[in-house]
């Protein structure tokens, strides 16, 4: 009856390890506003995003000037934007304009639709800075106060405005209410079990499992996000594409700590059987 107990606890256990993991991940990098900025500030130190921000902004800059009956070349303008884009300043006004991007989804605070239904975003602040005014000076452009780009041809009802509010309510309680599960069932398994170290070594699993598993998820996820980024196109898609990657990244690592902890977990629980085995010879 003991061993019953036991196993039904380490299955309750490895359950609610799989939905701590990547709710506190979620919470800390998505959910958050704050972090979901940290991880757009650190995104945007990446090479293919600087690259397609940088083609992206001068798209518009090209666009800007078409209108002053200046013939300036795309290279150039794209230059001027790869210089920003390479520079200190580019990863916070980066976070900046995802900012306010989040608090659309996740709280509805601004309108981001224009009157097609496209999702857009505003880049007026990065033209203004230094770099930028200069460039469009020197042919007599002042930079705009607003610079809307499209991000989609359509926004789907999965993308509307206050869409994951519930999620931002909600989720600090699931993430934390799942760990907290997670530490009072490990206690709970280990008080019910006849050998402490034969139950570290199948927690250690549990965390190996989960680990694992977050690997297989991720992969087969992967498909579906980027249907969903095939809605964008050119240099967004790559921005994206980048954004996506850096997350994904993230999450990896969540895992790989996941599976590490899991793997001294193991080690830590048979030495201690080993050890309780010697006693009891003795």
């Amino acid at each position: 009856m003991r061993f019953v107990a036991t196993l039904f606890l380490w299955i309750l256990t490895t359950a609610a390890l799989a939905v701590a993991v990547p709710t506190m991940w979620a919470q800390r990098n998505v959910v958050d506003l704050n972090g979901y900025s940290a991880l757009a500030a650190s995104a945007a130190r990446d090479p293919q995003l600087q690259q397609a921000m940088a083609g992206e902004l001068g798209t518009q800059l090209k666009k800007l000037v078409n209108g002053t009956g200046y013939d300036v070349s795309a290279d150039l303008l794209r230059g001027a934007a790869g210089t920003y884009t390479a520079s200190a300043v580019f990863p916070g006004q980066f976070a900046q304009a995802n900012r306010i991007v989040h608090q659309w989804i996740f709280t509805d605070s601004a309108q981001q639709t224009d009157s097609s239904g496209r999702w857009e975003i505003d880049l007026s602040p990065m033209l203004s800075d230094s770099s930028f005014r200069q460039t469009l000076q020197q042919f007599g452009i002042e930079a705009p106060s607003t610079l809307a780009v499209p991000l989609t041809e359509n926004v789907s009802d999965s993308v509307r405005p206050g869409q994951l509010r519930q999620v931002s309510t909600w989720g600090p309680w699931v993430s934390v209410g799942a760990t907290i599960l997670t530490g009072v069932l490990a206690l709970l398994t280990l008080a019910t079990a006849r050998s402490r170290g034969k139950v570290l070594a199948a927690l250690g699993v549990s965390a190996l499992l989960v680990g694992a598993a977050g690997w297989a998820g991720l992969e087969v996820a992967r498909r579906y996000i980027n249907n969903a980024l095939n809605r964008t196109a050119g240099d967004i898609r790559q921005i994206a594409d980048a954004m996506v990657n850096h997350a994904e990244g993230s999450l990896h690592h969540w895992l790989n700590l996941t599976l590490a902890a899991g793997g001294v977990l193991v080690v830590f629980g048979v030495l201690v059987s080993m050890l309780g085995g010697l006693r009891r010879r003795d």
